[in-house]
């Protein structure tokens, strides 16, 4: 067994120069054995990147196919209720989320969080419109999905402003987090109770900014930021 004079790691028998460091491996006791295959692949190669096309097909088949299997399988029970639009509009809804991102990326995130949006808003209305639901939808499933759209955006706004670190993009996102709740419970009590009245909501983001808080400590202090990024590698 041969072993690196400058750094010690230990050598396979096929080896001509250490892995590590590039040192020759001269061992007069065990000479480079030129004929075994080497462990290590001699040539440099990237694997090809899958076809985004391909994908796109796969995913549509998949929706199409549970489309149809549930569609079918709605007219065959003869249920009181066309529950198959729902799988229906779900799989359309996905399809919208995942399929044109693979064809086409160089879309805006702003434009393509509109159309996902939207489509959730529409998938939505059609629930409300077969329930007979439309106040729920009118004042609270909305204006939940109003409130969404906006820390979006807004995530998007300050995330391009300038180029920012990983520290900085988790505390923005930690802080969207807690502040969600709030208005999702805000909509809620409105809806059912009349009134605001805060309670799960403000513990949820009492979490976040204690989480945000030493962020933006360590985010302030350059000597606890360097210490972030070297034990955490950002």
């Amino acid at each position: 067994m041969s072993y690196c004079v400058n750094c010690g790691v230990e050598l396979d028998p096929t080896a001509a120069f250490c892995p590590l460091c590039q040192t020759a491996v001269c061992n007069p006791v065990q000479p480079v054995d030129r004929e075994s295959p080497t462990p290590f692949p001699t040539e440099r190669r990237e694997v090809p990147p899958a076809s985004k096309r391909e994908l796109a097909i796969l995913i549509s088949a998949m929706l199409a196919s549970v489309s149809v299997c549930c569609g079918l399988l709605n007219l065959v029970l003869r249920a009181q209720r066309v529950w198959s639009l729902y799988v229906i509009g779900a799989a359309v809804m996905l399809w919208i989320w995942f399929v044109p991102p693979l064809l086409r990326r160089g879309r805006p995130l702003r434009c393509q969080v509109g159309i996902n949006l939207l489509s959730v808003a529409v998938y939505v209305l059609m629930i409300a419109r077969d329930v007979d639901g439309w106040s729920w939808y009118w004042f609270l499933a909305l204006p939940i999905l109003m409130v969404l759209s906006i820390i979006v955006l807004f995530l998007d706004f300050m995330l391009r402003q300038r180029q920012r670190s990983l520290l900085s993009s988790v505390t923005l996102l930690i802080g969207a987090a807690g502040v969600f709740p709030v208005g999702v419970e805000f909509f809620v009590d409105r809806y059912f109770q009349g009134e605001w009245t805060p309670g799960w909501s403000l513990v949820v983001l009492t979490i976040c900014l204690a989480l945000v808080i030493p962020l933006l400590v360590v985010r302030r202090v350059p000597s606890l930021r360097e210490e972030a990024r070297r034990r955490f590698h950002m």
